[in-house]
């Protein structure tokens, strides 16, 4: 029996790690061994660790690693404590192979710890792009020291290639969070307002921001531009809570201090993905910075707000309107979003990131793999690597 490792670090990443833990479970060839760290284990981001047990998932280990503090430097020595307690982790339970997901700076913590321990690791969601946000350079780093790839369509694959890796280790499977939202039951409008203790007023706007972490205004400057404009929006409005980046405190506070003051606003650690994803078949607009918007609204037809430079680079679809940080510019993208005409141009749809079978493509090649040196022993070829940028720029 192969022993899995998956490791993941909250809400973000849990989306696709969700139906490939069900598929591991399900498999009597593979076993799984779940750690759960950064988000999950903090009550200030909703505590979604009891989400994961509610989905009947065993936890093999937990290690806690969030600071509580968004300074750079809190986030730098969060880094450091979250190798050493994958480290001691790994030391008494060393998985056959890893599975991480994403692009977050946790990920630095477990590919660091992994590494020693001879570890091969799987990686999800690399050659993607996202220009305005530290996120860029991390999955960058973290491809470097992954050894088996899963992406979500072929420019993410040649990107991969660009950068030397051998293309037997690529796999073109779609991101697995989209095969969630083929296979959920979702709550019916009456369920979901019951269920968000909410009355939902059309038109129904979903909003998520996150700090953008490489932009030239501060987070505090950025959120303040985008409240400005909601102000101005009638309706109801749907807060999720950013993830725990730099700086990222005061875009709650500052959210918090809005929903108090407008009537039909509510703010939101957690919905859980059930409730996520209801929120995103009924809304009439989604708002924000979140790759949500460009990766599973598709999957929804629905439109959405992309505002500042965080998502910059990331292929889109026509769902999405990219607006600067400026008030007036994000009020009249609100308005075009909302519009009849523009909301009917998206019926046939067609989401680039998946087609909702990844899961099964994923583990049927962690569960074939040989796991042997040739797998540790990463060669990376400058001609093909070269090649490669040749034929397929940027």
């Amino acid at each position: 029996m192969r022993n899995i490792g998956v490791v993941t670090v909250g809400r973000s990443d849990y989306s696709s790690c969700l139906p490939i833990l069900r598929q591991i479970h399900q498999n009597p060839d593979l076993k799984l061994h779940l750690i759960v760290t950064g988000m999950h284990l903090s009550p200030e981001f909703g505590l979604t660790v009891q989400d994961i047990e509610a989905d009947g998932f065993e936890i093999g280990d937990r290690v806690e690693m969030l600071l509580n503090s968004d300074t750079p430097e809190g986030v730098a020595k969060s880094i450091g404590l979250g190798t050493i307690g994958l480290a001691q982790s790994f030391a008494h339970y060393r998985p056959d192979l890893l599975l991480i997901v994403g692009d977050r700076f946790e990920l630095l913590s477990i590919v660091s710890s992994a590494l020693p321990f001879r570890i091969p690791i799987a990686h999800i969601s690399g050659g993607d792009i996202t220009e305005g946000a530290i996120d860029n350079q991390i999955r960058y780093a973290v491809t470097q020291m992954s050894h088996l790839h899963f992406v979500a369509m072929e420019e993410h694959k040649a990107r991969l290639l660009q950068m030397g890796e051998e293309a037997w280790r690529v796999f073109v499977t779609g991101d697995p969070a989209l095969d969630s939202i083929q296979q959920m039951k979702l709550l019916l409008p009456e369920e979901l307002s019951q269920s968000l203790g909410l009355e939902l007023k059309p038109p129904l706007l979903l909003v998520t921001y996150h700090p953008t972490t490489l932009g030239a205004m501060s987070p505090l400057e950025e959120i303040q531009i985008v409240l400005k404009a909601l102000e101005q929006v009638k309706g109801t409005l749907i807060f999720t809570c950013p993830n725990a980046d730099p700086e990222g405190r005061v875009i709650i506070e500052k959210i918090q201090e809005f929903v108090a003051a407008k009537p039909q606003s509510k703010f939101f650690y957690n919905l859980g993905q059930l409730r996520y994803y209801s929120v995103l078949a009924q809304a009439d607009l989604m708002v924000g910075n979140s790759s949500s918007g460009i990766w599973e609204a598709p999957s929804f037809h629905l439109p959405v707000v992309n505002i500042g430079d965080r998502q910059r680079g990331r292929l889109r679809t026509r769902n999405v309107i990219d607006v600067g940080l400026n008030v007036e510019s994000i009020v009249k993208a609100i308005q075009k979003g909302l519009s009849i005409s523009f909301r009917g141009s998206l019926d046939q749809l067609r989401n680039p990131y998946g087609n909702g079978y990844a899961a099964i493509q994923i583990v049927n090649v962690l569960k074939t793999v040989e796991l042997d040196l040739n797998l540790l022993q990463k060669k990376f070829s400058v001609q093909q690597s070269l090649a490669q940028l040749s034929l397929t720029k940027n």
